[in-house]
């Protein structure tokens, strides 16, 4: 809903559009009205915004003079829950102030001034486009321009725009020679003329649109400018049409429909219906949504994205056509194939001091370099150097042949891992030292600052032992970041985590004296850390502690980046004065670096993080330090570390900050604790070395027991997916031949019926079934014939092998047998827990002949059989009848020749799949057997007794159910 002031009802949230939509002809063209109802009907049909709160869009109209746009704004701050706008820049500062005050939130496209960008001071401030004054800036630093020029109407509107986009450009440095304005008479336009030749060379010209609308300036401007004024002809073109659209029609629609996403962002982390202004600045992060013309985005700080086009004529007609690519986020500019249209056919020379290689020439050259690009680092994969140099290393001291052999592991190790990029690694290599790339989110250093410039010189003369060097600031291609030197230990809370390093008192002191003297050395050149930690206290291959990421904060506050509350753990160190109120000082003190000295004394202390003798959660542990009393701090007991250790920390953590010491304080007390003794991080080191020779050898050990134990068990597991002997030789790297064998007794075996059982059971209890009867039948096979060997278990199916790959003369067909009678008797007792009523029927099929095996495949290896024999075997088997052990022939000829008494009896002649007519035998026993065997159901001749198991089980399986049924309901 659209409406005109004003009352609506305070449970509507109610959008105030403001703009000088009645006394300005060029905003009157946007038809804000029409944009805004629009917007306003997408929003209701949006299924997405359908649990918002009731919104309502209300038309303010803006006064073309600045103090009287001022005080509209403020008369209707009580009828309004956010803003659009305002349109003039001349009061924007004021009214994001003002919109403070109110915790409501603007959302505006047409502030200039870039320090509204910083979330601190103007945490309601939301901007709806890029800012304009980066969008224009690209555009000079692209072509290497530097006399720009801007033209302005002489209404009040026009000039504070003017007065603000000349602050703003020159605060980027762009030296702005002529701001001018044009009246209404032509002599007017002469005089502006003048000044623009007197002011020589100007590559560009910023005129309002009205202004180039004026037959004399057409007139003037084609010999000057022609192929700069692009914009503007286009509306020059336009200006004979019935009806003229401004693109503000579009920014008006995307604005009113991303306040509304970020309100139903806001009621749905809130769940409530009062939207404060910062709550609403909090939920235009991460944004992506379709627009009027463009998709609206947002990054993860709020910052929207956008991409825009330079368009210009080809110098024959009036129609434009797009040259350039400008991406707002990053304020690069790419060619799109097309050259601009300059006067003469030439383009426009570059100036030869420009106005940014001033600023650069600090930076990009000598000495004191320390704007990097991605083409002075070269990064590399730390794992795969630190092998190559042990290589190099162990390579004195091996022969040529081993040599060869880990290289060559090496080299398909760095083929893989060659393409390491930024994306893939952090570490990187610049003149010949190791650096690390701390990175900063997206568009944080595009345009560098003239305090950022002066900040990062300071830093590049930091010089001190326990100080990180820095080497200079990452900025290319949208990547941005710190480069420091790499210290490979990690950082100081890597070394207290690993348990693997001891750390006695001396160590520790060590350390602890490292970090305090790189603080005295920072404080005394007037640098605040800001962000002091363990995580940014880094430690080197000589144990040596180093102060890192100093000057993070300063830089990032120098570059107007958002800020960013950190999450709770990482606020463990600030002082409790930053904490109540990070705003007044978001780079931290001089008193506040003391206290997170104290912090980190009790980390190394006690080797714990902080707080770590508290069990509540960080959340908890702020509330109590921003609002004592009581007092909270860290528990440290005596017995733990001396007691003027203890003494110092409740100093550094005293609640007044004006009480605790100062790091040249600090300093001298720390001597005092070690007796004036120095912390020699060598004799620390040999100390340690003698106890690692003894806690080493009791580590070898258990390593070797625990080592042990792991190839035995892999050794095991290998034994049943092979036989042993193939094993072996595929351990050691052996080909394992395929081998053919005169004698051998293949069993085969499946359940009778398993199918129905299949069908009438859920999936988990056939898994239980298998499982169960397979550690039933195995355990014979497993502990019993030392000659047999398991080939296959496929489902029901059960196969299994005597005589190979170990020969063992006729006694491969008794393994069989004897196996397959003590297999019976385990399954004749064997019940199933879902069908207790089924008896599990088990066949069985023997069959002795040679055959060949052989080790199949390489990444899973099996071994397999291959032959008739194994094909007479299956069909033994296909054709016996349950609680059966059915034999051939051969089998049984081999059994009676051994005389150990089977007891065999004759089946007849059997039909067999492919085979024809074969004399079968039964195996029903053996002399010295005792173990309870099933009886066989009796079958008569042509009786279906597949059929007849099948129905049994459906009848169990009933049976079962309804038992269930009839416990539930008593």
């Amino acid at each position: 809903m659209v409406t005109s002031p004003f009352p609506t009802s305070s449970a509507v949230f109610n959008v105030g559009l403001m703009g000088p939509w009645s006394c300005d002809p060029f905003f009157a063209k946007a038809f804000p009205q029409i944009a805004a109802k629009l917007a306003m009907e997408r929003i209701k049909k949006d299924p997405s915004l359908s649990d918002i709160h009731p919104m309502n869009c209300t038309l303010c109209d803006e006064d073309c003079r600045t103090g009287q746009a001022l005080a509209g704004f403020i008369s209707y701050e009580k009828d309004l829950s956010a803003f659009i706008g305002p349109l003039n820049p001349g009061y924007c500062d004021t009214a994001s102030l003002l919109s403070r005050s109110w915790n409501k939130a603007i959302f505006s496209w047409a502030c200039v001034n870039d320090d509204l960008d910083n979330a601190s001071h103007h945490p309601t401030f939301v901007r709806a486009f890029p800012s304009s004054t980066g969008v224009l800036l690209a555009v000079p630093k692209y072509f290497q321009w530097a006399h720009v020029g801007i033209i302005f109407s002489p209404e009040e509107l026009w000039v504070d725009t003017a007065s603000k986009l000349a602050i703003a450009l020159r605060n980027h440095g762009l030296p702005v020679a002529l701001v001018t304005s044009i009246g209404k008479e032509e002599e007017n336009t002469e005089r502006m003329w003048a000044k623009i030749q007197a002011a020589g060379n100007v590559k560009e010209l910023g005129i309002k649109v009205s202004v180039c609308e004026k037959p004399d300036l057409r007139r003037r401007k084609k010999p000057l400018l022609s192929g700069n004024l692009n914009k503007n002809a286009f509306y020059a073109n336009v200006a004979g049409e019935e009806l003229q659209v401004s693109p503000l029609f579009g920014t008006i629609y995307d604005t009113v429909y991303l306040v509304a996403k970020a309100v139903a962002k806001s009621h749905h982390h809130h769940q409530t219906s009062k939207f404060s202004g910062i709550a609403l600045t909090q939920h235009v992060k991460n944004l992506d949504f379709a627009g009027f013309s463009r998709r609206v985005q947002t990054d993860s700080r709020g910052r929207p994205l956008a991409k825009y086009v330079i368009l210009d004529t080809d110098g024959k007609g009036s129609q434009l056509f797009p040259t350039h690519l400008l991406v707002a986020s990053s304020g690069t500019v790419h060619s799109l194939g097309r050259p601009i249209h300059f006067p003469g056919g030439w383009p426009l020379p570059a100036d030869s001091s420009c106005w940014h290689r001033a600023l650069y020439h600090q930076v990009l050259k000598g000495s004191k370099k320390v704007l990097l690009t991605l083409d002075d680092l070269t990064f590399v994969n730390t794992k795969l150097s630190k092998m190559r140099l042990a290589l190099d290393n162990w390579s004195d001291s091996r022969s040529n042949s081993e040599c060869r052999s880990l290289r060559s592991a090496t080299h398909s190790l760095s083929v893989r891992s060659a393409l390491v990029t930024h994306e893939t690694s952090n570490v990187a290599v610049y003149e010949g030292d190791w650096v690390w790339l701390k990175k900063f989110e997206s568009g944080v250093a595009n345009n560098l600052r003239q305090p950022t410039v002066c900040l990062l010189s300071k830093m590049k003369d930091v010089r001190h032992e326990n100080v990180n060097p820095f080497f200079g600031l990452l900025s290319d291609g949208g990547l941005s970041g710190i480069v420091m030197e790499y210290c490979s230990r990690g950082s100081l809370e890597d070394l207290l985590l690993n348990t693997d390093i001891k750390l006695d008192w001396m160590f520790k002191s060590s350390l602890l004296t490292d970090l305090i003297k790189g603080m005295r050395y920072l404080h005394h050149q007037n640098i605040c850390h800001g962000r002091l930690k363990s995580r940014n206290c880094v430690v080197d291959g000589r144990f040596m502690l180093k102060i890192t990421d100093y000057g993070y904060a300063e830089l990032l506050a120098a570059q107007h980046a958002l800020y960013v509350e950190p999450p709770a753990e990482e606020l463990l160190w600030t002082a409790p004065e930053l904490l109540r109120d990070p705003m007044t000082h978001p780079n931290g003190t001089f008193k506040g670096d003391v206290y997170s000295f104290a912090i980190i004394l009790q980390e190394v202390v006690l080797r714990s993080p902080p707080y770590s003798m508290s069990e509540i959660p960080a959340e908890e542990i702020l509330l109590k330090l921003k609002k004592p009393p009581p007092l909270y701090r860290p528990s440290v007991s005596p017995d733990q570390t001396p007691l003027e250790c203890i003494h110092l920390m409740k100093q550094c953590w005293s609640e007044r900050p004006e009480k605790r010491p100062t790091f040249e304080e600090i300093f001298e007390q720390f001597k005092t604790i070690n007796k004036g003794k120095k912390t020699n991080i060598i004799d620390s080191m040999l100390r340690t070395l003698e106890q690692y020779s003894s806690n080493l050898e009791e580590l070898i050990r258990e390593r070797t027991e625990e080592l042990e134990m792991e190839k035995q068990k892999t050794e095991k597991l290998l034994t049943r997916m092979l036989p042993r002997s193939v094993a072996e030789k595929l351990k050691t790297g052996s080909t394992v031949e395929p081998e053919y064998f005169e004698e051998v007794t293949i069993y085969f075996s499946d359940i009778i019926g398993f199918t129905a059982i299949s069908a009438l059971s859920e999936p988990i209890e056939i898994v239980d079934l298998l499982n169960d009867l397979n550690s039933t039948s195995p355990a014979p096979l497993q502990e019993n014939y030392v000659f047999a060997f398991q080939v296959e278990t496929i489902g029901d199916a059960y196969m299994v092998v005597s005589g190979l790959p170990k020969r063992n003369g006729p006694r491969h067909a008794a393994e069989m047998a004897n196996m397959s009678l003590d297999i019976l008797s385990s399954v004749g007792s064997f019940r199933v827990k879902h069908l207790p009523g089924v008896p599990v029927r088990i066949r069985m099929g023997l069959h002795s002949g040679p055959c060949a095996a052989g080790v199949v495949g390489l990444t899973m290896p099996r071994y397999c059989l291959f032959g008739d024999t194994v094909n007479m075997a299956s069909r033994i088997e296909s054709t016996g009848l349950p609680y059966r052990i059915h034999i051939s022939q051969s089998t049984m000829k081999t059994l009676r020749s051994l005389q150990e008494g089977y007891k065999i009896e004759f089946r007849g002649k059997t039909e067999l799949k492919g085979k024809g007519l074969e004399e079968t035998y039964w195996l029903l026993g053996k002399k010295g057997f005792t173990k309870p065997l099933p009886t066989p159901p009796e079958m008569k001749p042509g009786q279906a007794w597949q059929d007849m198991i099948v129905q049994e089980i459906k009848s169990a399986l009933r049976d079962s159910k309804a038992k269930v049924i009839s416990k539930r309901k008593k």
